[in-house]
């Protein structure tokens, strides 16, 4: 039997996907966020919504989850929370019979970048923090503008640092992936 070609919302999805490979994707189908794949099964855990299987066009199943629309700011907060990078894929037109509902990313979160209350800890910085080659450091938080940048010699300063102020999300340029793996947990 010959795989069925993917629907026109799925086409559409993973070419929204594809552009944000490292995001959760939350994708408004109608009155619901849903994610699908991967995604689903990740949002499924962090949130507690049911986790099922559905046949979009294509001869296997594919997983799919999903919450209301209205529900937004209850989820999203808790995908933040748990450290994950959050797309927010909404209809950007009426939807019309027949014809595919644009859709488009409107909002990128993450833990180093939201300012959701329900999140933020009042006793300290929510830092989005930069480490470049050499151990450079740079430390924004964008909730009360605090902007820090240092340079430091060696490995154990650069890990004494990073305990010290906690980040709530590193960026790392991907080159130096493997040489800052030393800092286990911090290297998101």
């Amino acid at each position: 039997m010959a795989a069925k070609e993917e629907t026109p919302l799925m086409k559409q999805y993973n070419s929204i996907k594809a552009k944000y490979p490292d995001a959760l994707l939350l994708f408004r189908v109608g009155d619901f966020y849903e994610t699908f794949g991967q995604d689903a099964i990740i949002s499924s855990k962090v949130l507690g919504i049911t986790l099922t299987k559905r046949n979009n066009g294509n001869a296997s199943s594919l997983e799919l989850a999903g919450f209301p629309h209205h529900a937004l700011d209850t989820y999203l907060h808790k995908l933040v929370k748990a450290g994950y990078r959050v797309a927010i894929c909404d209809q950007l037109e009426e939807a019309k019979p027949g014809k595919l509902v644009q859709r488009d990313v409107t909002q990128i979160l993450s833990p180093g970048t939201h300012f959701d209350a329900h999140i933020l800890h009042a006793e300290r910085n929510n830092f989005l923090t930069a480490i470049c080659p050499g151990f450079g450091l740079a430390l924004i938080d964008l909730t009360t503008g605090d902007f820090k940048v240092t340079e430091l010699t060696t490995a154990e300063q650069l890990q004494n640092e990073l305990t010290r102020v906690k980040p709530a999300e590193i960026i790392i340029p991907a080159e130096s992936t493997e040489a800052l793996s030393h800092l286990g947990t911090y290297a998101l």
